[in-house]
């Protein structure tokens, strides 16, 4: 059983990674009546309170994200995770949720194969805050790691727990039974009883009523039946056939659609807005409270209408903001606290060869297939919302708090939905539904349209990149500086060999709402390092690959990049010169887990454009569980990171999003995927790891140093755009 110290460093860990997320805060207002009952007959002391000591239980820890916390909740009992009915059903209860990262097969996986039976027979239940365990936030490559062991350990649990009760029945010692395909047979005289059979027993609910043992072991990975061999989507076929319903296709009976009125620009504040003429039209309710002004309608339509019809007499006080043409200059000129010095200045400056780079990295959003829903339902004051989110726990904690109603009068179910990449682990949405929902005493439904996706939801951070460093007589690097300014520390360190070396990240005051993304400033860091170790390699008259090798001691970091490089055969590519065809090179680590990848790119300069023909990638986390799902998981990965890489950029002036639509802002299609050559190092000695992540990081600095070799132009931003 884990332990409290573990637990604390979990929570330690998840707030870390979810600090970035920049969440709206509702303040609704009381009645007189919730006024006076929080009142009653005693003295109310109203204290106000930083945003960091207000979410500080006393003598406590600070938690995140309103309870949903990366590690999640304390230790059940195996039936609050694991439940065998009558007719043999399994069903596994979690509070991951499945976003098309995979979440749902390997789960599976993991219960069938400490079970012994096969696949199918397993039902997960997944984000039901009424009924699962609280697994914390789906995030940070985090399943993987820290849920599917507690999965494991469960049904490995149960498992034994089952033997005991057979064997007990049989009148045998444990050690002379076989479990196999949900039965457990005595060896001698194939005497069997069914799981089912005996989880009815009159003892067996006293045993699955107690904590999961802490000290469970678990399938060794050479044995292996299910775990380990690719499986596709549980619920694949509803998924094809329309069969599914995403939470954008939940309704209630007399449900009403939503709308919010939202500002014309970033920090508009309202300084008139006349709700008469909405008010007046058929069949619309109009709910303002403090700042929050929203309608219900019939159907969407009319919700629209109402809305503009309010936004069209509205008048605003605007707020000045800066332009993304000047973004860069702002992050540095607003970093907390300046710019650091180089600690090391009096070694660059006596070193052989010295440089000095710096790197911009633009805001980009997370563009999800299936833009924010929810809808929301009261009943008896009660709350029930099913809603697009990766963070369930944390929502509730978020319509809690929001309404100030106890948690466990807020159920949030997430249903399987369209996309995350780390950009749905808020709940703004569902508390706009349920604030409707209130008002008109009607389930109401809210679903953000694509503009309102590429505008109110948070981005990933831009950054400012600075990179020092000096080399030898030998070309060996002598010191190393690097910072990035905003968009945080994953991946800052780095992980080659230099005897002086100082990463460091420094917040800045961001412009725009930002927060978590598919491998967060990973993505911006690595771009900035691999991009700069090959400016570090060109004047060190290196190959890139000979010099990143010379300075790399991590054995497995050394596995992937050998291994991509020479499946590519980048040194006698990286040989020839063609102004029109270039090859580079990047690897990386983040999230426990090593990636390395060459690319090759076609350049045409009368048009101006950059094509990536191939890619070779590869890939180790650990012993995998799912290939099928995990080669998806990179080639998904790589195919995201060309839009950031080439095109992707969100472009603001006067705090208004100047290109808040797919027509204008660019992700990748069908005809700008790569032929993709993946190659999954297994590693069945070493402990599984996420890979919904690090897949991603290479893409950009790989695009960035094989421009340089085509066209011996470098550039330093992303997006990689010809001058």
């Amino acid at each position: 059983m884990a332990t409290e110290e573990t637990y604390e460093m979990l929570q330690a860990a998840m707030l870390e990674y979810d600090e970035p997320v920049d969440r709206v805060k509702f303040d609704f207002a009381l009645t007189r009546r919730e006024f006076v009952g929080v009142l009653g007959a005693g003295l109310l002391l109203t204290v106000c309170l930083s945003s960091a000591d207000a979410q500080t239980p006393p003598g406590g820890q600070r938690r995140g994200g309103g309870g949903g916390g990366r590690g999640g909740g304390r230790p059940t009992s195996l039936a609050a995770r694991l439940h065998i009915a009558k007719d043999g059903t399994i069903t596994v209860l979690t509070g991951k949720v499945e976003c098309g990262q995979g979440a749902r097969a390997e789960i599976t996986q993991a219960a069938a194969e400490e079970l012994r039976v096969p696949a199918g027979r397993v039902t997960l239940v997944m984000a039901d805050t009424a009924l699962v365990p609280n697994d914390g936030i789906t995030a940070g490559s985090g399943s993987t790691p820290r849920t599917l062991p507690a999965i494991r350990q469960a049904a490995a649990a149960a498992r034994n727990m089952l033997v005991e009760l057979a064997a007990k029945k049989f009148g045998v010692e444990p050690d002379e039974l076989d479990v196999t395909d949900g039965k457990v047979v005595h060896k001698e005289s194939k005497r069997e009883q069914s799981y089912a059979d005996l989880a009815s027993a009159e003892d067996a609910g006293k045993l699955f009523g107690e904590a999961v043992p802490g000290n469970v072991t678990v399938t060794a990975v050479k044995e292996w039946k299910v775990m380990g061999k690719p499986l596709s989507r549980p619920n694949g076929r509803d998924i094809v056939t329309g069969a599914h319903h995403y939470p954008s296709d939940i309704s209630r009976p007399g449900m009403l659609h939503g709308k919010v009125l939202r500002p014309p620009s970033y920090g508009a504040k309202p300084t008139n807005v006349d709700l008469a003429s909405a008010r007046a039209m058929k069949d619309v309710s109009v709910v303002q409270d403090g700042s929050f002004i929203g309608v219900a309608a019939p159907t969407t339509f009319a919700a629209e209408k109402a809305i503009e019809e309010i936004a069209k007499n509205a008048k605003w006080d605007p707020a000045p903001h800066p332009s993304s043409k000047e973004l860069y200059d702002y992050l540095r000129q607003k970093a907390r606290g300046g710019v650091p010095t180089n600690p090391f200045a009096d070694d660059l400056a006596k070193s052989a060869k010295a440089l000095r780079q710096t790197y911009n990295v633009a805001y980009v959003q997370h563009s999800p297939m299936e833009p924010r829903a929810a809808v929301a339902e009261w009943t008896d004051g009660s709350l029930t919302v099913w809603t697009s989110t990766q963070n369930p726990f944390g929502v509730r904690g978020e319509l809690a708090s929001a309404f100030r109603i106890p948690e466990d009068r807020v159920r949030v179910i997430v249903p399987d939905f369209g996309g995350g990449f780390g950009g749905k682990h808020s709940g703004e949405t569902a508390v706009e539904a349920a604030r409707l929902a209130q008002a008109t005493g009607k389930p109401v439904s809210l679903r953000w349209t694509r503009e309102e996706e590429f505008t109110w939801a948070y981005f990933r951070p831009a950054a400012v990149i600075d990179a020092q460093a000096g080399l030898d007589v030998n070309g060996a690097i002598t010191s190393w500086h690097f910072i990035n300014i905003n968009s945080g520390g994953s991946a800052v360190e780095s992980p080659y060999r230099i005897a002086k070396k100082r990463s460091q990240y420094i917040a800045s005051e961001a412009p725009l709402r930002h927060g978590s993304y598919r491998a967060l400033a990973s993505t911006a860091n690595n771009f900035a390092r691999e991009s700069f170790m090959d400016e570090l390699a060109d004047a060190a008259g290196k190959n890139p690959l000979e010099f990143r090798l010379a300075h790399l001691d991590d054995p497995r970091l050394r596995a992937v990049l050998e291994e991509a490089a020479s499946k590519f055969n980048f040194t006698d590519r990286w040989k020839q010169k063609d102004p029109k065809i270039g090859i580079g090179l990047a690897c990386g680590t983040e999230k426990g887990s090593f990636v390395a990848a060459c690319c090759e790119i076609s350049v045409d300069k009368d048009e101006g454009t950059i094509a990536v023909k191939k890619v070779t990638q590869a890939y180790e986390c650990g012993a995998i569980i799912n290939p099928a799902n995990l080669k998806a998981q990179v080639q998904g990965a790589i195919i995201m990171g060309l839009g950031p890489a080439l095109r992707e950029e969100m472009k603001f002036s006067g705090g208004k999003m100047l290109n808040a639509a797919f027509s204008r802002y660019l992700v990748p299609r069908m005809e700008d995927v790569p032929d993709l050559d993946i190659h999954l190092l297994n590693r069945p000695d070493l402990p599984s790891v996420g890979a919904g992540e690090t897949p991603i990081i290479c893409i950009a600095p790989a695009i960035a140093n094989a421009l340089f070799h085509a066209t011996g132009q470098r550039i330093r931003q992303m997006p990689i755009k010809l001058a």
